[in-house]
């Protein structure tokens, strides 16, 4: 029930396309457009600069492939365009479990691909790109930890730690398998393939990738020069990311001053220098990062922390940069709405001055948008729009400013 045969989509779609009214609201439509590319530290699309203000909504995919729940889906994209928001973050991942997109090595439930069709499909309409990631870092969804523990299955017995996803061969295999997979898939709603695709603005190697058990960055950054240059080798339309969260590591140890007292075996500097990485990330969680301390401490933080990485992706690294994941928890003491609103202010102001005096950084995305009735979604860090008009306008703002610098 609720499934119509692929045959349809082909057969109306053209009809489909004459009918469909683009929302008159969305700001930046990657319909008919070129592919995002960049042009040293900026963004462009058809050689006007580009800038992005979106939300994270890991869960696209997943409440697309049940019919009851797939409005979600529309809600959401029609409300970020709504605001004016021109970007989404999603997984295009879902290893081993119940419903996953991938339940064994190269073994796929098309249903739950379907699902992503219609994620894609429906943000095309609504004017949104889409950031799609690979794969976890963490045991979420799967994650690296299933892909070894996939290995140790099959026979691979000297696997003894996560953090060998990086390192072994059959594990590699794996995951350049799902690479190709992913981005060769043909929509069976548009019958675009992805990696043709121009709503999906980049792809992502990993979600917040770590590798605890050696810090010294050089697993990790061999396993993003090799995964690189595999994801170009299949699509060399789309734009690519790693998914940091920009902990700085060894080859310039004068930035670690900058990280919340800890490293995770990442090398912001050096990992965004290889080839076939086309831009930077940060995420930005003083929450949790820097514990017991108090706003003021906090807020010093955030603004270090964004300063250092645009600095250095300007003059260092010289490509843009995206602050891919921020927010604000409402399990966070003497926390409000109003609170929560200062916070994005104050993130969106430093992305705008960076963006209006020509700097490197190139827009942001809140963790996380939910539409209502999502109860089972919610971590703290949700905004739900319909709940929140006061943070829908602050979001609204930074969207006029940001497609303001546009034209």
């Amino acid at each position: 029930m609720g499934k119509r045969p692929i045959i349809n989509s082909f057969i109306f779609l053209p009809i489909l396309i004459l009918l469909q009214q683009e929302p008159s609201h969305a700001r930046t439509n990657p319909a008919g457009q070129g592919f995002a590319k960049t042009s040293g530290t900026h963004f462009v699309m058809n050689g006007r600069r580009l800038y992005l203000n979106g939300f994270n909504a890991y869960w696209l995919m997943n409440m697309a492939v049940d019919p009851s729940t797939r409005g979600k889906v529309t809600t959401t994209f029609q409300q970020a365009s709504k605001e004016g928001m021109n970007v989404a973050r999603a997984w295009a991942f879902s290893d081993g479990g119940y419903g996953s997109l991938q339940s064994s090595p190269g073994s796929y439930n098309e249903d739950v691909f379907k699902g992503l069709d219609f994620v894609v499909a429906e943000a095309r309409k609504y004017g949104i790109y889409l950031i799609l990631t690979l794969v976890n870092n963490w045991d979420d969804y799967g994650g690296k930890k299933q892909y070894v523990q996939w290995a140790r299955d099959r026979g691979q017995s000297s696997l003894n730690n996560n953090d060998d996803f990086y390192t072994n061969p059959v594990v590699k295999g794996y995951f350049k398998n799902h690479v190709k997979t992913v981005l060769t898939r043909v929509n069976s709603i548009s019958g675009v393939a992805y990696k043709d695709d121009p709503t999906i603005f980049a792809w992502e190697l990993m979600n917040e990738p770590r590798c605890q058990s050696d810090l010294s960055g050089k697993p990790l950054q061999d396993w993003i020069a090799e995964m690189a240059a595999y994801v170009k080798s299949v699509d060399k339309n789309h734009l690519l990311e790693i998914g940091l969260e920009g902990f700085y590591g060894d080859s310039m140890p004068e930035k670690k001053q900058f990280n919340p007292g800890y490293q995770v075996g990442t090398d912001f500097i050096s990992n965004n220098q290889i080839p076939g990485i086309d831009f930077t990330t940060i995420h930005l969680y003083p929450d949790q990062w820097v514990p017991g301390s108090d706003e003021e401490a906090r807020a010093a933080f955030v603004e270090k922390w964004i300063q250092a990485h645009i600095q250095d992706s300007e003059s260092v690294i010289q490509k843009p940069i995206l602050l891919s994941e921020f927010g604000k928890s409402s399990k966070s003491a003497g926390y409000s709405v109003a609170m929560r609103d200062n916070y994005f202010q104050s993130i969106y102001n430093t992305v705008y001055t960076s963006a209006r005096t020509g700097g490197p950084c190139g827009g942001g995305l809140l963790w996380q948008l939910l539409a209502s009735g999502m109860d089972n979604f919610r971590d703290g860090y949700e905004v739900v729009l319909e709940e929140s008009p006061s943070t829908a306008s602050v979001i609204a703002q930074q969207s006029q400013k940001l497609s303001a610098l546009e034209s």
